[in-house]
């Protein structure tokens, strides 16, 4: 975009045509079934009319768009309504847990049609975890073969979320904590080979807050998911944040207690073995604290206007962790001077919000709505 245009308006150089369909594609979403004319396309990505008739054109051609109607105009002809087809496409976002899958086939808005779940086990090693995957997105599309056949289906891709450390650039896991067999695995090729599909890979609490900024929850906020492990997805100034290494967000590994129990990472006093031990022995008002704990040094650090908590554990006694862990970052606050209450609350999506928030790395990008990088994996 050149220098002194508004954000988000377009631009009308034919090299930049993926990016002006992605705005007018964005509009058309958020217009809803009620829909959108062009002239109001044109006023509002700044592009001319001819540039939204060509893209329009072409949206409907690919059977992305459709007239909603007319519209009574103050002078001439009434204005032909457009609106986005839901169904036109899908994406199929992965929730990969230790010991869990959670699989949701989305359509373009990012509403879920289809839910399935099964058993995991981490330990098995990733290849075994790809192929229960594997069977499980095959069964959520219902599109049958042996591995290796390749799934369409509509589908614009797959996108995959579990515990990081990893690269979100190359897919490759990094050490899962407790499971070093996975280090180097190549997941996003492994899982592109198998189906024949686009795939993008990422971590699970960065998927869980991409689709929380989408919905446009605050510009800067710390997602903070305790289950069977404890991370953080972090969005500030509107975008996710993952880092220079696409290391950022591994909360749960910053010591809060020097020589503390021995964490699964091979440090001590971290506070993921602190939270994951209070919940184990039933004393959540003590996990909700230690977990306050962090969140006060996330509000310290990077001044969030927000803090929302998800994972099975906090779901398990919602009111507790709300309660315990706003309680600590309202006092460090007020310690700090500060007279901006900076609230708590549960996330939205549940307990498959991360696997909403997967199919979101396939679908944002397509609306111009994240700086996911689409994966250069092909079809296998």
């Amino acid at each position: 975009m050149g220098s002194g245009g508004r954000p988000g308006a377009g631009v009308n150089l034919p090299a930049l045509r993926g990016h002006n369909a992605a705005l007018v594609l964005d509009l058309l979403r958020t217009a809803g079934e009620a829909g959108i004319s062009r002239l109001e396309l044109a006023e509002r990505t700044g592009l001319t009319p001819q540039a939204v008739s060509k893209i329009t054109a072409r949206l409907r051609t690919e059977g992305l768009a459709a007239e909603a109607g007319r519209r009574a105009s103050t002078g001439g002809k009434p204005r032909t309504l457009l609106r986005l087809v839901p169904d036109a496409g899908h994406a199929v976002g992965l929730h990969l847990d230790r010991d869990e899958l959670t699989a949701v086939l989305a359509d373009l808005t990012g509403h879920v049609v289809a839910e399935r779940r099964a058993p995991l086990e981490f330990g098995e090693g990733a290849e075994a975890v790809v192929e229960v995957a594997v069977g499980v997105v095959r069964e959520l599309v219902g599109v049958p073969g042996g591995d290796g056949a390749p799934v369409d289906a509509g589908l614009l891709g797959v996108g995959v979320a579990l515990p990081g450390p990893l690269d979100h650039s190359d897919g490759v896991l990094h050490r899962v904590t407790g499971f070093p067999a996975w280090d180097g695995f190549p997941l996003r090729d492994a899982f592109a080979g198998r189906l024949g599909l686009p795939v993008v890979v990422d971590k699970d609490t960065n998927a869980a807050a991409l689709g929380l900024a989408l919905g446009g929850v605050a510009d800067s906020f710390a997602y903070l998911h305790l289950g069977t492990g404890l991370g953080a997805g972090l969005v500030l100034g509107g975008g996710l944040y993952r880092g220079e290494r696409t290391g950022a967000g591994e909360f749960g590994h910053q010591v809060i207690q020097l020589d503390g129990p021995e964490c699964g990472c091979g440090d001590r006093g971290c506070i993921e073995a602190l939270c994951l031990a209070a919940v184990a022995r039933g004393d959540l008002d003590e996990a909700a604290r230690v977990l306050g704990a962090g969140a006060g040094n996330l509000v310290s650090l990077l001044d969030i206007d927000l803090v929302l908590l998800g994972g099975r554990a906090v779901l398990a006694d919602e009111e507790r962790f709300v309660r315990g862990v706003g309680a600590v970052v309202t006092a460090r606050a007020r310690r700090g001077g500060g007279d901006t209450e900076v609230p708590v609350a549960v996330a939205s999506g549940g307990e498959r919000g991360v696997a909403e928030g997967a199919a979101q790395l396939v679908l944002a990008p397509l609306f111009g709505r994240a700086d996911v990088a689409f994966p250069t994996a092909g079809r296998g």
